[in-house]
């Protein structure tokens, strides 16, 4: 039986979304006494840690927003929550003209969403994509079988429980990954495994991580707001309300899951998408496109600019998920 291993930053904003709401159910902190000196000094060096920390996660939510955001309307509420399309231009080893387009998606969203994306893959020589799997992996059309079903990895369980709750779709579900441009650039599950064991890192810690980071944050949500979401005729709604949040804030801060180089689930894939791309170009492709989950993006946008020497273009954007409530 097939498994799909399609690791996602997404599937972490779950956790985090969990032990968010968790916190207002915990019980108050008892003040401490006072520490001695030698503590008090060792607590101020972490306190200085944690700052520098914050200092580098708002500088990635920072950049993150230029690939996803919520967009709202006058009055401040969301609307909907949008993946970008942003281009990028330089020069081949000929001194050609060459485009590429970075295509942020997130894995579960409207159908429509997943539709115009499979418009937007026709226009491009090569469109390369993410999946942790084997090489020569073919997805059918029409994603998972109901026979795969009880056989996903429990991160592909995340999601799909993530998209009956929020009303959604799945993206293996509608994309379509058998057209010929189609161009697999994402490491096979064995070089994923030896790149984290070398890297000193773990599904299990990143999990950890990502609930470490909600418990030290506090909690704008009291517990009638989540007793009104759990009871509101628009539940579907105002869960994708408060996801959408949870996500962007969570694609954003990906720099706390880094290992003693980078990260596996962030860079070192970034990096092995990166020689493909640049293979493509070497064959003669002109016009490209990388198609990945919209937390890579602000690293690639890094490597496109710096390594590639290529300037940054236009952008438009793509509703992937209503977050207005009204009826269409």
């Amino acid at each position: 039986m097939k498994r799909w291993m399609h690791w996602t930053t997404s599937s972490l904003s779950i956790v985090f979304v969990i032990s968010l709401l968790a916190t207002p159910l915990c019980a108050q902190a008892v003040e401490a006494p006072e520490k001695p000196t030698a503590e008090k000094q060792d607590e101020e060096k972490k306190d200085e840690e944690r700052q520098a920390r914050k200092k580098k996660k708002r500088t990635a939510n920072d950049e993150f927003r230029h690939f996803m955001r919520i967009r709202r309307d006058a009055k401040r509420k969301p609307v909907a929550m949008e993946t970008s399309v942003t281009r990028y231009v330089g020069e081949n080893e000929k001194g050609e003209q060459v485009i590429v387009d970075l295509i942020g998606v997130v894995h579960i969203g409207e159908k429509s969403y997943y539709e115009r994306l499979n418009d937007e893959f026709k226009k491009y020589d090569a469109l390369l994509y993410e999946l942790v799997a084997p090489e020569g992996t073919v997805i059918p059309k029409g994603g998972r079988k109901a026979s795969e079903e009880s056989g996903m990895n429990p991160v592909a369980a995340m999601q799909v429980g993530m998209q009956s709750a929020l009303g959604l779709e799945f993206q293996l579900d509608h994309i379509d990954y058998t057209k010929d441009n189609f161009v697999h650039a994402d490491m096979s599950p064995e070089e994923f495994s030896e790149s984290m064991k070398s890297n000193d890192e773990s599904v299990m810690k990143m999990m950890l991580k990502a609930v470490g980071q909600s418990m030290s944050r506090p909690s704008s949500m009291s517990n009638m707001d989540v007793l009104g979401i759990m009871f509101s005729k628009n539940k579907e709604v105002k869960m994708r309300q408060l996801f959408a949040e949870q996500m962007q804030d969570m694609e954003g801060g990906m720099a706390i899951f880094e290992g003693k180089d980078g990260s596996t689930i962030i860079n070192h894939r970034n990096t092995k998408c990166m020689e493909i791309l640049r293979q493509e170009m070497s064959d003669g492709k002109k016009r490209m496109a990388v198609f990945y989950g919209a937390g890579h993006l602000p690293d690639m946008q890094r490597i496109l600019t710096s390594d590639f020497k290529m300037k940054r273009g236009g952008q438009y954007w793509l509703k992937a998920w209503d977050l207005s409530g009204k009826k269409k």
